[in-house]
């Protein structure tokens, strides 16, 4: 069975840092190109951060200096480590792993995580 869990969310002051990971069971994220997108309330979802099978990365311009996307193949994890954090940092953050073939693509979710910026 295909699924992601992200963990690592929480409450932080400004100023503060989280490292959100994402568990990867039922296939090879190798294969697939994995994301982190937000959901802030009320508003619709948003592409945070991409890395690519070959580990090239691309992020939301509000967050490029200040968040970190990585992979680690070999434990089939994706993390976002996420450094002076701001109070619009506020969201659900939720994992996305995609592949694109040729004949169709494969696209799977988390449940996502809450993070909290608030002194």
């Amino acid at each position: 069975q295909v699924q992601l869990v992200e963990s690592g969310g929480g409450l932080v002051q400004p100023g503060g840092s989280l490292r959100l990971s994402c568990a990867a069971s039922g296939f090879t994220i190798s294969n697939y190109a994995m994301s982190w997108y937000l959901q802030a309330p009320g508003k619709g979802r948003e592409l945070v951060a991409t890395i690519t099978t070959a580990g090239g990365t691309n992020y939301k311009d509000s967050v490029k200096g200040r968040f970190t996307i990585s992979r680690d193949n070999a434990k089939n994890m994706v993390y976002l480590q996420m450094n002076s954090l701001k109070p619009e940092d506020t969201a659900v953050y939720s994992c996305n792993a995609k592949q694109v073939l040729t004949l169709g693509t494969y696209n799977y979710w988390g449940q996502g995580t809450q993070v909290t910026v608030s002194s």
